[in-house]
């Protein structure tokens, strides 16, 4: 897989591929002096703001407009550094690139919508501008999906994922649930495409950018999106989230770079051991669990030959109590306890219910 400066067609200039800018354009001052500040110390490859602000109540800052866009041309003139902006509609992405954007992106509650992303796929076509692709609001991987089909069937070859995590009505220390999970399951479907993650989002606060950022280069991401402002103190919004130039780069310097590969024939070796060990006991693991089913289906029958019904109650909170207390004398972790005895349950029912 080509790397995003690969990608890009500019050099590395950091170990993982950097993005960053502020929130919003707010005037031709704080862009120019903000890009200034982040070109300095030379890690950042892609200058971001937003220019159109999809907010959820109306006069609430949405952005200075299109007038941005020419400070955006200052900034590559004056810093080197290549732009980006997001776009939610056809009329969005005309304007962006009739000023020399480098790099659009398609923002979550753009990617919710089909109709949305089919409007920008087809501005798209006859272009080949790289286009970075949020996933949606909610945490539903076939739309996420579906945005990047959209996009590609336009002819843009040149396609990221952008991991900004997922809105959640439970109270978590996150803005946006990571649920990290998701955006590996969608590796799995696009291996080719790169996966950058954008912290300040997922955190929506500055004091766990830093152990989100780690966690994103610990799981091999390609690249890290982070708000910075010249003065967030001020800003128009998402003030929490954003760094100052000079803290960004403090943010940059602490992370710990790690490779997916190794070159050490002994490391390696044990490693192969372990995962040896893995495959024999997930061997064993799949005989227990079709051993599981086939009690299961035996349990229906008799149900089914004494009218009894295929769930029961008593004997799920049973199974739940139960299954925790093993668990926790294994010191487990319980949440991922609950999710197997879900899952568990789930095809036990089924195969139950199943019309043979």
């Amino acid at each position: 897989m080509k790397t995003i400066a690969e990608i890009l067609g500019i050099a590395e200039r950091s170990r993982t591929f950097l993005i960053a800018g502020p929130c919003g354009a707010e005037t031709r001052e704080q862009v120019l002096e903000t890009a200034q500040q982040i070109a300095e110390f030379n890690q950042v490859s892609l200058f971001r703001t937003g220019v159109w602000k999809p907010r959820t109540r109306p006069n609430a800052f949405e952005g200075a407009g299109n007038i941005a866009l020419e400070w955006l041309k200052e900034v590559k003139a004056q810093t080197g550094l290549l732009t980006t902006v997001e776009v939610a509609t056809s009329a969005h992405v005309e304007a962006a690139l009739m000023h020399d954007v480098d790099v659009l992106w398609i923002g979550a509650r753009t990617t919710v919508n089909p109709f949305s992303v089919q409007d920008i796929a087809n501005a798209l076509k006859g272009t080949n501008i790289p286009v970075m692709i949020k996933n949606p609001i909610n945490p539903d991987l076939q739309l996420w999906i579906g945005a990047i089909e959209r996009i590609q069937k336009a002819g843009i070859e040149k396609i990221m994922a952008i991991h900004r995590g997922f809105y959640t009505a439970e109270k978590t220390q996150y803005r946006n649930k990571p649920q990290w999970e998701l955006p590996l399951q969608l590796k799995t479907y696009f291996p080719e495409i790169p996966m950058i993650c954008d912290p300040s989002h997922i955190c929506g606060k500055r004091e766990t950018l830093q152990m989100v950022s780690q966690k994103a280069l610990d799981l091999d991401y390609d690249g890290l999106m982070l708000e910075s402002h010249r003065d967030p103190s001020v800003a128009l919004s998402d003030a929490q989230q954003q760094l100052t130039p000079r803290d960004l780069k403090a943010l940059i310097e602490k992370l710990i770079f790690k490779k997916s590969t190794t070159d050490n024939t002994e490391v390696q070796n044990q490693l192969d051991l372990l995962r040896h060990t893995i495959d024999e006991i997930d061997d064993e693991l799949f005989h227990l669990l079709k051993k599981r089913l086939d009690v299961c289906e035996s349990i229906g029958d008799y149900k089914k030959k004494n009218q009894m019904t295929a769930f029961q109650l008593q004997r799920w909170m049973e199974i739940l109590e139960t299954r925790a207390e093993w668990g926790k004398n294994l010191n487990m972790d319980p949440k991922f306890v609950e999710k197997i005895c879900v899952l568990l349950h789930k095809e036990s029912i089924r195969v139950q219910t199943e019309e043979n």
